[in-house]
């Protein structure tokens, strides 16, 4: 099955700003779709999953940001998704002291994607992304993204379901991590 996309708006993050027309063709962008955690249950062999994955893709818009940029910022209001499509970046958190420290470095060949959140509700980001390299992002917002749901809800489930295993996980992580924490800082006192 061959789908393709005409034309794509690019925004540019930077100095220039100027929009240009070009060309994203599905097949080249499907195989990364598949590759990120959220569609990984989609199937290339079934139609309806490529047809669904193809209407994701129409609302996706194209986004470069030079290296050093940030593409979102810790505090401020997160309305979009994104796929790294090409490129490195690194994600920062600070401290409550003030203190800015390092928690990743992803890059386009990991099935890399952020500001998943946004796909559930408008909310702050936990974290800064900053492109190391020259980057190139799928972008979509929470609202087109839920819009999509409401047209095809099995997208919304698998999705969902997608997200709340990680937000599982990273509970049940984070939780360890206090355990342990709690633990070295009681032996700490009591020592």
């Amino acid at each position: 099955m061959v789908l393709s996309n005409p034309f794509k708006k690019l925004e540019k993050s930077g100095k220039n700003n100027a929009p240009q027309d070009i060309r994203i063709d599905f097949d080249e962008v499907l195989p990364k779709l598949l590759k990120i955690q959220l569609f990984s249950d989609f199937k290339l062999e079934n139609e309806n999953d490529v047809r669904i994955l193809k209407l994701v893709f129409d609302e996706l818009k194209i986004m470069d940001f030079p290296a050093g940029a940030e593409i979102i910022k810790e505090g401020d209001d997160g309305e979009n998704f994104y796929i790294l499509t090409k490129g490195t970046v690194q994600v920062f958190r600070n401290t409550l002291a003030g203190d800015r420290i390092a928690l990743a470095i992803m890059s386009d060949e990991a099935g890399t994607f952020f500001g998943e959140a946004a796909l559930i509700a408008k909310d702050k980001r936990s974290a800064t992304v900053t492109a190391i390299t020259d980057c190139r992002t799928c972008v979509i917002s929470g609202k087109k993204f839920k819009a999509l749901c409401d047209k095809e809800p099995i997208l919304g489930y698998r999705v969902m379901l997608c997200l709340a295993q990680r937000l599982s996980s990273t509970l049940k992580n984070t939780n360890s991590d206090m355990t342990t924490l709690y633990e070295a800082l009681f032996d700490e006192v009591v020592n």
